[in-house]
């Protein structure tokens, strides 16, 4: 005979310890969306191994931005060897940068964790939010360091019409996804958080930052403005990872639910790449009225429908442009494999657990 107090619960109402009442977790319940047989906080086994290698390269590319020297960029900022144009073009890429991180962020964290239902999916996610915050640190320290208005770079989302276009292109996705009501749980549900995905890993992180990295980066190969050079460098590499794994969890979604891939949502993803494309040739313009570095307008439509292409390519879509590339230096810095090692400048040392001072 069992015997119940008040601090026992009943034996029909809890499983065994390390049991439930589905029996064990197999990886082959799991599921990316929509997935009720498996808890989600469930990481092992590993059903989606791309997740996961994603995590990990994300781990092993750690930086932050005050291990970046800033000297040589504050006394050049501080000379006249930059032109007004030139500066302008760093403005402009500080100004749309400095808020954009954290629409990805926001979305991560307040739209898109909530529904993705697999555990390895999620610890990556953890680990981009991280490298999202760690983006906006960067450009406060840049700000900070360069002595320039705050008010004035981190309010060009919407004092700046072509920032502030794109800005609200993104945000309309997520208001979508914030809406109590939403889920993933239906057809029209599917679709628009497939949007959603799209929208913030093909457009605003695959197409939207690229010009700025072009850019930025052009600085940095003739030897000026290094130090913000650096920590663009080291955001690529985070954004070329981010965009992996976004095209594999579009991909993903898609073959778990291929109802949903309609011809006719098809085009409108088509036609909302080609719309973000034209507001990304419109910001380069507006960075760019009278050329600078050898870089103009007509050079970075060229870029922008190149992009535009290749991320229609992996998932599966129609190129539309058949531009080419006319930055082709820009495919050795996203390279990952390389050899050159980005973080062997660092400045700052990390300090072990034993040494921290916890005073």
């Amino acid at each position: 005979m069992t015997i119940l107090n008040a601090n026992t619960a009943s034996s029909t109402s809890v499983p065994p310890v390390g049991d439930t009442p589905q029996g064990r977790f197999k990886a082959d319940n799991k599921r990316l969306i929509n997935c009720s047989q498996v808890d989600v906080n469930q990481l092992m086994p590993l059903k989606y191994h791309w997740a996961w290698e994603h995590y990990l390269n994300g781990c092993a590319n750690h930086w932050m931005p005050t291990e970046v020297g800033m000297t040589k960029d504050i006394e050049m900022w501080r000379s006249n060897k930059l032109s007004e144009g030139e500066r302008f073009v760093i403005m402009r890429n500080l100004g749309f940068f400095a808020t954009a991180e954290s629409l990805v962020a926001n979305n991560i964290v307040l739209a898109i964790f909530k529904h993705v239902t697999n555990a390895e999916c999620r610890q990556y996610l953890l680990r981009q939010a991280f490298e999202e915050a760690v983006h906006s640190h960067t450009f406060l320290y840049v700000v900070e360091s360069l002595g320039l208005n705050e008010s004035e770079v981190f309010n060009m989302y919407h004092e700046v019409p072509a920032i502030a276009k794109k800005d609200q292109l993104e945000m309309e996705l997520t208001s979508e996804i914030l809406d109590p009501e939403f889920t993933t749980d239906s057809f029209e549900g599917t679709q628009a958080f497939l949007k959603n995905l799209i929208g913030y890993y093909l457009v605003m992180e695959g197409l939207f930052f690229y010009t700025g990295f072009v850019m930025v980066l052009s600085f940095h190969r003739r030897n000026m403005m290094t130090g913000i050079g650096e920590q663009f460098q080291y955001i690529l590499r985070d954004e070329t990872i981010h965009l992996n794994f976004g095209i594999d969890l579009i991909n993903g979604i898609k073959q778990e639910n291929p109802e949903v891939w309609t011809p006719e949502f098809q085009q409108t993803i088509i036609d909302r790449i080609k719309y973000a494309a034209e507001l990304e040739i419109e910001y380069a313009k507006d960075c760019l009225p009278t050329g600078i570095l050898g870089l103009n307008g007509d050079l970075f439509r060229e870029y922008v429908q190149h992009i535009a292409d290749r991320r229609l390519e992996r998932i599966g879509l129609p190129p539309q442009y058949g531009s080419s590339n006319p930055f082709p230096w820009m495919s050795e810095t996203m390279d990952l494999s390389k050899e050159k090692n980005f973080f062997e400048t660092r400045v700052t040392e990390y300090q072990s657990s034993g040494s921290l001072s916890w005073d």
